[in-house]
């Protein structure tokens, strides 16, 4: 990217980050009129109706994110996203994937810590203890090796992430071009971390909750939904940008996504949602959480109608693989590293081949296990069945063993077998709900029909308003014009 159109974004970002309702409909004028081959014409215009019709949801969001959080962490958003990463650093990944024939990530999902001060139910985590840990140092060598790689966006789970919130606040002071986002239970939140929060503006968290008060006491322990409350209301307070994350689970699926819970969550100042399918991972994991078909298909429908219907950024990490072009493990949209060290492909599956103390981040993507998951991707045509573990266990048996990988269970390493033999059952009967449900994709006909159409569209516009033009030069002042005809 040259410097020139990276100082005119800019310039557009901090212009936008200053009262943006008002100055919304210039940048799209100026879009629309940059848009010469007017081939992001109807989308552009597609966006302004949402964005100016006070009535669409996506208008309510962009007036409450205006409105409610710190202009300073809106501003640290846009400048990451559209400057650092979509016009810097993916040109620079897809070269490197050019070159070497491997996948580069988008977003490091890391561990700085496997301790943790809550014992949830089904956490793989949960019985690490606190024996292991990422050096300040090598979390800040991971970043810069990243960012060499293209990559400016960096998660934290664990354990409880903010155990080590002190090294983590220091490295979102020192890369301040990248943008942190972390995992968390909400316990550690006090007001003297939001205000650094709000000052560096680079970091953003999403509050692990499991429904009501019944349900997330049920995994997490008493009295932990209320903390978590407690510091969803403290960050709104700091004009904080924050969302939750829910693991949704056999008997807590239409919970998490009721209108009463997704209300109050958004009442409550959360601006995005991840939502997790439970997976039984570890030996000791309860198979009985699995979701039913049923409830999987109900989540793929439901997620769809919270984006067009509440003022709510959802995400289903397993059902939008249509999106994604199915599974994003193995590093072609993310990788998990934990806190020993161990690069993994996924945070669900627990194999690896190399370990971040003894190799580069580039060794570490052209490792038997990763281009065993960029050779086999996508594991199937149907995106709603986008998971090696979940939906295509053979698949992840065979690249565990071809890669010869080992189990990084830190406290009881897990044959591939006999993990997924917990999952078989649910593939084999999701496969043909998932079928019922595949997204049809257009043919290539209907395809350049629609830009044709759409094409034709924008040129018809441009000579009524030419036309328009014309007929109110030639009326007096007083007149109307004569609107074109259809």
């Amino acid at each position: 990217m040259n410097m020139v159109s990276r100082k005119a974004v800019n310039l557009a970002i901090k212009y936008l980050s200053e009262d943006p309702m008002k100055k919304l409909p210039k940048l799209f004028a100026l879009a629309e009129a940059l848009d010469r081959g007017h081939q992001r014409t109807a989308d552009i215009r597609r966006i302004r109706g949402f964005l100016e019709d006070e009535n669409n949801n996506w208008h309510i969001y962009a007036k409450r994110l205006s409105e409610e959080v710190d202009p300073r962490c809106l501003r640290k958003v846009m400048e990451c996203f559209f400057v650092n990463s979509m016009l810097d650093g993916i040109p620079r990944s897809r070269e490197i994937e050019q070159k070497y024939d491997i996948n580069v990530p988008w977003v490091i999902l890391l561990d700085p810590t496997s301790a943790c001060n809550l014992s949830c139910v089904g956490c793989w985590a949960a019985e690490y203890g606190k024996n292991y840990n990422l050096s300040y140092e090598m979390l800040d060598s991971i970043i810069r090796q990243g960012k060499e790689l293209g990559m400016h966006f960096y998660i934290f789970s664990g354990g409880e992430p903010l155990v080590r919130k002190k090294d983590i606040l220091r490295l979102c002071r020192a890369h301040q071009d990248c943008y942190f986002f972390a995992f968390t239970n909400g316990t550690l939140v006090d007001d003297e971390f939001c205000q650094e929060l709000r000052k560096l503006g680079n970091f953003a968290l999403a509050f692990s909750i499991e429904g009501n008060r019944e349900e997330t006491d049920f995994r997490r322990g008493q009295g932990t939904y209320q903390k978590v409350i407690e510091a969803m209301d403290r960050m709104k307070a700091h004009k904080l940008f924050f969302g939750y994350s829910a693991c949704y689970h056999r008997y807590n699926t239409e919970n998490v996504v009721s209108d009463e819970f997704v209300d109050d969550m958004i009442a409550r100042g959360c601006r995005y949602a991840w939502y997790f399918t439970y997976i039984p991972i570890g030996k000791s994991a309860r198979t009985d959480l699995l979701v039913t078909p049923e409830q999987r298909a109900f989540m793929y429908k439901r997620i769809h109608e919270i984006r067009a219907t509440k003022p709510l950024f959802a995400m289903d990490f397993w059902n939008d693989g249509q999106y994604a072009y199915g599974c994003i493990a193995g590093g072609k949209r993310y990788l998990h590293i934990n806190a020993a060290g161990d690069v993994e492909p996924c945070a669900f599956i627990h194999y690896s081949n190399v370990n971040i103390h003894n190799v580069s981040l580039l060794e570490a993507l052209k490792s038997p296990i990763f281009m065993a998951y960029r050779h086999r991707q996508p594991f199937n045509d149907n995106p709603l069945r986008p998971c090696p573990l979940l939906d295509n266990p053979e698949i992840l048996v065979d690249m565990v063993k071809e890669s010869g990988a080992k189990s990084t269970d830190m406290e009881a390493p897990e044959d591939v077998e006999e993990l997924t033999a917990k999952t078989r059952e649910a593939a084999r009967k999701w496969a043909p709900v998932a079928e019922q449900l595949r997204p049809r994709p257009k043919s290539a006909q209907a395809a350049q029909a629609q830009v044709t159409q759409t094409t034709q569209a924008a040129q018809a516009a441009e000579q009524a308003t030419q036309q328009t033009a014309e007929q109110a030069e030639a009326q007096p002042s007083t007149q109307p014009p004569t609107p074109p005809s259809a």
